[in-house]
């Protein structure tokens, strides 16, 4: 599986406060992140997978909301992960 326990807790730990931290915005943010771009990579494969697609623009979505919440409650939070993951508007 392309995302194992281990690499969850490396996120977590890197992104969040802890490794335990799974609830913090940058935590999830960085999380969908790299879900999305392991699916757009699938979906350079197998350009007919419909599923996949639809599960590509859930993900889009979500991570743009955390990002929006985060506009709104921190700016300089938003603005850093922004910065270390290299997301762009």
């Amino acid at each position: 599986m392309y995302l194992d326990s281990e690499k969850k807790k490396e996120f977590f730990k890197a992104h969040g406060k802890s490794e335990k931290d799974t609830g913090s915005a940058e935590a999830q943010i960085a999380m969908f992140s790299f879900r999305i771009a392991h699916l757009t990579e699938h979906l350079k494969k197998n350009k007919k997978d419909k599923n996949t697609q639809r599960s590509l623009v859930l993900l889009v979505g979500k991570r743009r909301s955390l990002l929006d919440y985060l506009t709104k409650k921190d700016i300089v939070r938003y603005r850093a992960i922004v910065k270390e993951l290299g997301l762009r508007r």
